[in-house]
């Protein structure tokens, strides 16, 4: 053959196999180690806050939701020109807890979908597949986390794994509390899921902790290529039906492997990772020349060694001297009397953070009880679930309200800022906090019922110290999160004020500024989800609001037994106070062992403070001074003020998109 034609010939038979390999699938990694809304798809009742995808609604309230987050670019499984199917792994750490004492459900998933739409019904369906069974269901392989048991799907319990194909009905499920994981103890959990195409086994791995346990929770043997399609889609997804579940997702990573990588060869039908290149054979060089060549590669090699290991040693020594000088700076701001506490400490103390020293969950982590075995002191642990952008955010306004000193706040102890983590030690508060004392539904509800003379020095203690946090301060300090379930109550049931989270800090002088709404639906004043001022008086309308609760025994949303209807407590107690009954909203449980005066008191203190229009609230001090019998009771209209708002002043969807991703304190961003 012609020398010219023949290497024409090479030269278009390579063209024909690089285009050949560039079209072929290629392995794919990504890794979310917190949160935006880049790169991600939000469906139904999921949003993302500070950094944590949420997939069910975050209410106080039981609730029925569905959602779904999905990464935004379809994944690339099987590979036809190779019929090759990729192998896959995934690490993502997320939580399941109970925000109220409702019954718990359903749970979530991890899963592939050929579509980008995937989005079930709420309930025992998971997020994952209709209700209707006239609509058929996808074709989706998901690993799931089911918290309630639903014998229509052949469920094992109300805490297992199982691994589901296209049905709810699991081919295998595995208790996890066989290797002491509680699915919705509220703690975070690391999950593994990783399947091997050569193998064709799947297995799940839960743990803690961040280290990969030796053992899967659940193992099952599966060759999944006949449900691999050439690309799909992956995300996670959970439910509710008439319950308070929370699930969150805080961080994913996830990547395919076993797609041969694209390269020229001449071998197109050999899908080894090695290969040859064979090269015309050279005459070997003299020993001299080769000693010379050695001399000069050690002579340049040696050197760029050198430099390369210097720049490394460099790099770490300044991110080391940037992390001692962050937490030196926050040292000395926080001289008023917290202690630095040592990692391993808090760890031994809390059990390794066990799930079952969990007593709590606040703003922004989950609360541990702590045994302090050298001391023989018992404390209250916080581990910050902050995402890092904010901490120093976090931090500052910390520092600040460690300053705090009064009787009705929680004292803090101390703080950790190691691995990574910012960890708050608090007194320990033996009773709990008043959500719990108000409402608790065990048969000795009764025995431990809190009696009036507690309930009224409950409100002047936090009265108080609202008081002292409002106008007394060197700067004002608003709480933004005032609820029962934040107000703790120490061995002598005296109230203590705790959870800053969302506190914000402002000078007395100056006028509040728009933020993002953050707090709990029934306690939120009216202009503060209009307008996101928080002000004093958005603080008092909260107080109003745990008053009412203290007096009448009831929450601020409940629903009607046996009817869908919810009932507000703060229009209901306005309701009787029209009909001049206000004394009949007095908590029956108390048996009218009460001070009828006093009720009387406290209820209008409460309906003052509750009112509609933010002029007519009275100031914390004013209430202090009622409630000890320093004023009159405030004169409350008999009919509940109407507000209306004037429009152009809430914030746009891109400044909240602007904040969450500057760290802002709350954020909540739902797709319907």
């Amino acid at each position: 053959m012609n020398p010219r034609k023949l290497l024409a010939f090479t030269l278009i038979f390579i063209f024909i196999l690089r285009r050949h390999h560039s079209a072929a699938a290629e392995n794919l990694s990504f890794d979310f180690p917190s949160f935006n809304f880049r790169n991600l798809t939000l469906l139904g009742s999921s949003h993302i806050r500070n950094g944590v995808v949420g997939l069910t609604r975050d209410l106080p309230v039981p609730t029925s939701s569905a959602g779904t987050v999905l990464y935004n670019s379809p994944v690339p499984f099987f590979d036809p020109s190779t019929n090759t199917t990729a192998s896959f792994s995934t690490r993502f750490t997320f939580s399941i807890s109970n925000l109220s004492p409702s019954p718990s459900g359903d749970g979530m998933s991890f899963f592939l979908s050929p579509s980008n739409s995937t989005l079930g019904s709420p309930g025992a369906f998971l997020g994952l597949q209709n209700s209707s069974t006239s609509s058929p269901p996808p074709a989706f392989i998901a690993v799931e986390f089911d918290t309630k048991m639903d014998p229509h799907f052949s469920d094992p319990n109300d805490n297992h794994v199982g691994l589901d194909i296209a049905s709810l009905v699991s081919i295998k499920t595995a208790d996890p509390i066989d290797q002491d994981v509680d699915l919705k103890s509220g703690a975070a959990v690391t999950a593994w899921i990783d399947y091997k195409n050569d193998q064709e086994t799947l297995n799940v791995y839960l743990s803690y902790s961040s280290l990969k346990p030796p053992t899967p929770v659940l193992a099952v043997a599966i060759d999944l290529s006949g449900y691999l399609k050439q690309t799909m889609y992956v995300g996670f997804s959970a439910s509710t039906e008439g319950s308070t579940e929370l699930h969150q997702v805080e961080n994913w990573s996830f990547r395919t492997s076993g797609f041969v990588p694209a390269r020229p060869t001449l071998h197109p039908h050999n899908v080894s990772d090695t290969y040859v290149i064979v090269s015309p054979r050279l005459p070997a060089p003299d020993s001299g020349d080769g000693r010379r060549r050695m001399g000069l590669g050690l002579g340049i090699g040696m050197p760029a060694v050198f430099c390369v290991a210097l720049a490394v040693f460099g790099v770490l020594s300044v991110r080391k001297w940037r992390e001692m000088r962050r937490v030196k700076s926050f040292k000395a701001e926080v001289v008023a009397g917290p202690r630095q506490f040592g990692y391993r400490e808090l760890k031994a103390a809390t059990g390794g953070f066990h799930p079952s020293r969990v007593i709590g969950h606040g703003a922004f982590g989950t609360v541990y009880k702590a045994f302090f075995v050298h001391s023989g002191t018992i404390a209250a642990v916080k581990r910050s679930r902050h995402c890092h952008e904010g901490k120093t955010e976090f931090l500052a306004e910390l520092s600040i309200i460690a300053c705090l000193r009064h009787k009705n706040l929680v004292h803090l102890q101390g703080w950790c800022v190691e691995k990574g983590e910012l960890l708050l030690v608090y007194d320990f508060m033996p009773n709990g906090s008043l959500e719990k004392v108000l409402y608790q539904d065990s048969e000795l509800c009764q025995a431990n019922l809190l009696d009036w003379p507690h309930r009224r020095n409950v409100a002047i203690g936090l009265a108080s110290v609202l008081t002292y946090m409002h106008q007394e301060c060197e700067q004002q300090v608003i709480h933004r999160d005032i609820k029962t379930g934040n107000v703790l109550l120490d061995g002598n049931f005296n109230a203590k004020l705790g959870d800053f989270g969302l506190a914000k800090l402002m000078d007395h002088d100056k006028s509040p500024v728009s933020t993002l709404t953050a707090g709990t639906m029934g306690y939120l004043a009216p202009e503060y989800l209009q307008y996101g001022k928080a002000t004093e008086k958005t603080d008092a309308f909260s107080y109003g609001v745990v008053i009412l609760e203290l007096a009448c025994g009831r929450r601020p949303i409940e629903r009607i037994p046996d009817c869908h209807k919810m009932v507000n407590l703060v229009d209901w107690v306005w309701g009787l106070h029209s009909e001049g009954r206000i004394i009949d909203a007095a908590d029956q449980r108390l048996a009218g062992e009460f001070d009828e005066e006093e009720m009387r008191k406290l209820l209008l203190v409460g309906l003052s403070c509750a009112n509609p229009d933010s002029s007519k609230r009275p100031t914390m001090r004013r209430v202090l001074q009622i409630l000890s019998n320093e004023a009159e009771s405030p004169a409350v209209p008999r009919v509940k003020p109407s507000l209306s708002f004037s429009c152009g002043v809430s914030l746009s969807v891109d400044d909240i998109v602007s904040d969450c991703e500057e760290g802002g304190s709350m954020c909540e961003i739902v797709i319907n």
